[in-house]
């Protein structure tokens, strides 16, 4: 093991590390309703339940690069503005193992009918943020709710300073 691990690098320990994802929580906003995208997960853990888009990082990828990249394998969505929210790493919240998770956010005005489901994703669906399934994969009903309260929040901001002008 110690020879494999000087063929890996110097900086190679042999301790566990965390996984690490990105995920993509994407808003379209219209004159009647506030929306959520989700996929239908086509593998396990969690095969047919609804999460929010996204997947493991390359070791080589930006974590930016990482977003986009499995906003549009699983969605279809490309040029989304997404812009970094949060970061998840409660135990347990993968099966899997550890897992870490950099939350980005983005709102869409038009085009929300080009998604399209796609790689290990089985559907993908625009759901009204009040009437979000109840079971979702991994912790992603605490994430979709952390969400809709920075949206909401955002919202209000940026009325407050509307008003203020």
């Amino acid at each position: 093991m110690l020879s494999e691990m000087n063929e890996k690098g110097k900086y190679v320990y042999d301790w566990p590390r965390p996984m690490v994802t990105v995920d993509a929580v994407v808003f379209a906003v219209t004159a009647d309703a506030t929306k959520l995208l989700l996929i239908k997960r086509g593998n396990e853990p969690f095969k047919g339940q609804w999460a929010i888009p996204g997947g493991f990082i390359g070791m080589d990828e930006e974590l930016e690069d990482a977003v986009a990249r499995e906003l549009q394998e699983e969605t279809g969505l490309t040029g989304i503005a997404l812009e970094q929210m949060h970061t998840v790493g409660t135990c347990g919240r993968d099966p899997r193992g550890r897992q870490i998770t950099v939350v980005y956010m983005g709102i869409i005005k038009e085009g929300l009918d080009r998604v399209k489901a796609g790689d290990d994703a089985a559907m993908a669906q625009w759901f009204d943020i009040n009437n979000l399934p109840p079971n979702m994969a991994f912790d992603h009903n605490v994430v979709a709710r952390f969400a809709i309260e920075k949206l909401k929040s955002q919202i209000k901001r940026a009325q407050v300073k509307h008003l203020r002008s």
